[in-house]
């Protein structure tokens, strides 16, 4: 069965959907999945993820997805492993810098796992909170008709696609002076 919970409220917090879930006969949640995009956006996510984590008293495993910059198709034909190495370093210091941004590093109070996959981030997250006990994570992209349409892809893939319960938690209105 696929569940779905699009642009779930933050408030009332995670607490509160633990009560649901023992209301509701859900299986026990063992691991929370949650996208990185290190994006300002992503930030409540990553926040959220490791708040359901304590809730849960789950594993939470960051996924990183990434692309060979430039054509794709270039990178398989003609294969450089200085090439790839460097994309996949990347990407690593990319996923490094959203856990230092939102944490500070990975959360010490929690058993955590940063993994960096290489793919198009929908069908890699959604691949990744694929065992029994999975709960995905994602950031619900930009408000606003353009923003939703242009970067809420990946949000929209797992909620369509992902055979376990999947949280998209909004992006918060930024203006001058406003931290997510």
């Amino acid at each position: 069965t696929r569940v779905g919970l699009a642009a779930v409220p933050i408030s009332p917090g995670p607490a509160a959907w633990a009560c649901r879930r023992k209301e509701a006969g859900m299986p026990r949640t063992r691991r929370i999945v949650a996208g990185v995009s290190n994006s300002p956006g992503n930030l409540p996510a990553l926040r959220h993820a490791a708040d359901l984590a304590r809730v849960y008293d789950a594993s939470l495993t960051f996924v990183h997805a990434w692309l060979p910059s430039g054509p794709e198709f270039a990178a398989w034909q003609f294969p450089s492993d200085p090439l790839v190495m460097q994309w996949q370093d990347d990407a690593w210091q990319r996923m490094w810098h959203a856990l230092d941004t939102a944490f500070g590093g990975l959360p010490p109070d929690l058993e955590a796992e940063p993994l960096v996959m290489r793919g198009n981030p929908g069908p890699v997250l959604v691949g990744a909170a694929s065992r029994d006990g999975d709960r995905l994570v994602v950031g619900a992209g930009r408000r606003g008709t353009f923003g939703r349409f242009r970067h809420g892809r990946v949000s929209r893939y797992c909620l369509a696609h992902a055979g376990c319960p999947v949280i998209a938690v909004p992006s918060p209105a930024l203006g001058p002076g406003r931290d997510p």
